[in-house]
């Protein structure tokens, strides 16, 4: 059955609020979510309830899940099903598992939330969490066990972000001048020591790090468009945003050229995986009195120091910017920007380095 109204805002409740009727039986829906995107949540929800050819509603929703993760296994990578696995177990089916899906409401899904925030869950792993519970009841709407629709499961505002640790001016210093590392008590060279410089000095994902090869380096051009995930599978990255480009400093280029003599792979720095990466950063660290920070930290430092150029030039470099998914489609438009990023980056380590 198709609806012949769209929903209409409420000034004096504020909120949109349509009405229609089926077999007789007549239902009003609203949504509180301001402009466009409310009227078309609005508009869903009562085309849900005309639609409804709900089959499965008996269903449990532990039945479902597993066969939730079960489609991810088949069409994302492990490290995602992994994840998605583990906030099943551990906060999603001990809250609602043994429920029919039929019986599901927004309000099981928050508590789920609410739970992990008191139990202390940084904002990041809460809104990951929240994206999962989504992810799952649009798959139960997908297999036709569910009309629910949810709109309004929030994070709470007390979220707090986890505390991450970046390097100081004073170590930034030890990583640019000191190029060694100790093994078993032995002072040797650090194999891996330009690509810890490369990585603080661009702000790439670890993963995008040890994914790039020589072909993605072209002139004095950057192009991301792979990474190698803690389960050595190779992907496009952490999501649309991380296909990117940007242009090189002199600094990393000097790097680049270094990496290049001492390179025997197709990838930069080796045929290297995150863990030993990781391994060998922190132990470079533990034997400069570097205080211990993960590879992902130093993306941290790297925005930190470039926090004063504008949020315009940093998201495309990082891949935080819609604009910048694929190589080049904007490319004409930004180049010389990008290659403005890159000087001014350049200036900004160099006042660092020098003490300035």
């Amino acid at each position: 059955m198709r609806r012949t109204n769209t929903a209409k805002w409420l000034d004096a409740y504020n909120r949109w609020q349509i009405k229609v009727q089926k077999n007789g039986e007549r239902r009003t829906f609203t949504c509180s979510t301001p402009g466009r995107t409310g009227q078309r949540l609005c508009n869903a929800k009562a085309d849900a309830w005309l639609d409804d050819n709900v089959t499965d509603t008996n269903a449990r929703v532990q039945q479902l899940f597993a066969d939730y993760i079960d489609m991810l296994k088949e069409t994302t990578s492990k490290s995602n099903w992994l994840k998605a696995d583990a906030f099943g177990r551990n906060w999603i089916l001990p809250a609602i598992g043994k429920r029919k899906i039929s019986d599901l409401n927004e309000q099981h899904l928050q508590n789920i939330i609410n739970k992990a925030y008191a139990k202390g869950l940084a904002k990041k792993t809460l809104t990951n969490l929240r994206a999962t519970v989504l992810s799952f009841v649009k798959y139960c709407r997908k297999r036709k066990a569910t009309a629910l629709l949810p709109e309004n499961i929030t994070i709470p505002k007390g979220a707090r972000s986890a505390h991450k640790v970046i390097l100081q001016p004073e170590h930034l210093a030890t990583l640019f001048s000191v190029d060694t590392t100790v093994i078993r008590g032995k002072t040797v060279p650090d194999t891996l020591i330009y690509a810890y410089r490369f990585q603080v000095l661009t702000g790439l994902r670890p993963g995008e790090l040890l994914g790039l090869r020589w072909q993605d380096i072209r002139d004095n051009e950057v192009f991301v468009c792979r990474s190698i995930n803690a389960y050595h599978e190779i992907t496009t990255g952490k999501n649309e945003n991380a296909i990117r480009h940007f242009f090189l400093s002199q600094t990393t280029a000097d790097i680049l050229a270094q990496q290049q003599k001492i390179c025997t792979s197709d990838r930069v720095f080796g045929d290297v995986d995150p863990q030993t990466y990781r391994r060998a950063w922190q132990r470079y660290c533990h034997a400069h009195g570097i205080p211990k920070t993960t590879p992902y930290e130093m993306r941290h430092t790297f925005i930190s120091i470039a926090k004063n150029l504008s949020e315009g030039q940093i998201r495309p470099l990082v891949g935080h910017s819609k604009n910048m998914d694929t190589f080049g489609i904007y490319g004409h438009e930004l180049r010389g920007e990008l290659q403005q990023t890159a000087q001014q980056i350049d200036s900004l380590f160099s006042q660092i380095l020098s003490g300035q």
